[in-house]
């Protein structure tokens, strides 16, 4: 049976607290503030990474300044990538258990109540590697295999996704027939043309696969909805 539920957590907007001060708690905070939260890290000094990510970044404060009982109070998330102290360790732990908080301690899966995995992202494709804290080093290695298989073209593939689903269900197709069209979608040459940088044909490819199914639209029809698709995306990773 596993040990973990797999659940991606929004955290747009969310109060998150990282302490520490190292080049983990840099790459901590720089991860969670990709994804929209409103990090605050804390300790009493700062690795150059720590600081150069604060003075980019309108999402990122620095408080300098060592845990004390109290500190947790208000943050959705908090994240202890200090240097593992036992006794701080269990401190935080069980300030945010009273607390009911999501905590995460590095490299201490039992005074953790979520992990996370080693994360591969293109565009709105996102696969996770977890060996349920057994090894994250070997985690790691297993997502930058998984590169290989997902190269940069997965960014505009889901976006042609995304406009294709929103045209089936316009035109009333079932479940089942829409099923049926991303398996077609996912077996054609579409995503072989976006990695050999031919857009053109990849667009004439996907305007015949829908046509396929009773749907007629324009080549300049899905290159602007790829388009808003991408600015709702990109505003929905602001909002």
């Amino acid at each position: 049976m596993p040990n973990y539920y797999p659940i991606m957590l929004d955290v747009r907007n969310r109060p998150v607290l990282v302490i520490g001060g190292n080049p983990v708690a840099a790459e901590k905070a720089a991860a969670l503030s990709a994804s929209g939260a409103k990090v605050t890290v804390m300790n009493p000094t700062f690795c150059e990474e720590l600081l150069d990510l604060a003075a980019n970044s309108n999402t990122v404060t620095l408080r300098y300044k060592a845990y004390e009982p109290g500190d947790l109070k208000g943050a959705f998330v908090v994240v202890a990538a200090t240097t593992y102290e036992p006794e701080l360790s269990e401190q935080i732990w069980n300030e945010g258990q009273e607390n009911g908080q999501l905590i995460n301690i590095v490299d201490a899966p039992t005074r953790c109540n979520f992990i996370v995995p080693s994360i591969l992202r293109r565009g709105q494709l996102t696969v996770s590697v977890s060996t349920e804290g057994a090894s994250p080093g070997l985690a790691k290695r297993i997502r930058q295999k998984l590169e290989g298989f997902f190269p940069l073209a997965y960014t505009e593939y889901l976006y042609l996704a995304t406009v294709a689903r929103k045209y089936l269900r316009e035109k009333g197709l079932s479940y089942a027939e829409r099923d049926e069209f991303f398996g077609d979608f996912f077996s054609s040459d579409i995503l072989d043309l976006l990695i050999e940088d031919d857009v053109v044909e990849a667009l004439a490819s996907i305007v015949r696969l829908l046509r396929r199914y009773r749907v007629d639209v324009s080549v300049s029809t899905i290159v602007r909805d790829m388009q808003e698709a991408r600015r709702k995306n990109e505003n929905s990773r602001r909002a």
